[in-house]
């Protein structure tokens, strides 16, 4: 498998791309003008796939996550714990952003939003 390519002038990921005058590949940088020949002619690609549980998973563990806020205003519907993590983030389906807060009973972890 090929190795990722880093800017020899800002030090930031290389991405393919094709130069269709000249038709070959080129790495460029997305965050300055550089570019060079590629020297391997194969793209890889990840894709990464999730399970309904990992994201599950991903939305407890924002209750230990030192650098979200934090509230004492709000009660757990479930444990009655008085203090949760906030976010905002778009809810599936809707538009905007929506208010999601986690329990920091450790015990508990339930999600609701405002």
């Amino acid at each position: 498998m090929s190795t990722m390519k880093f800017c020899r002038e800002c030090n930031n990921i290389l991405y393919p791309k094709e130069d269709k005058d000249q038709k070959i590949l080129l790495y460029a940088c997305r965050n300055c003008d550089h570019q060079e020949a590629a020297d391997n002619y194969c793209v890889y690609r990840n894709e990464i796939h999730h399970a309904v549980g990992e994201r599950t998973q991903v939305l407890q563990d924002v209750a230990a996550d030192p650098t979200l806020p934090r509230t004492k205003s709000v009660r757990c519907t479930q444990c009655n714990h008085g203090e949760a993590v906030f976010f905002q983030a778009t809810a599936r389906g809707e538009e905007g952003m929506t208010l999601f807060f986690v329990c920091c009973n450790p015990n508990c972890g339930y999600r609701w939003r405002d």
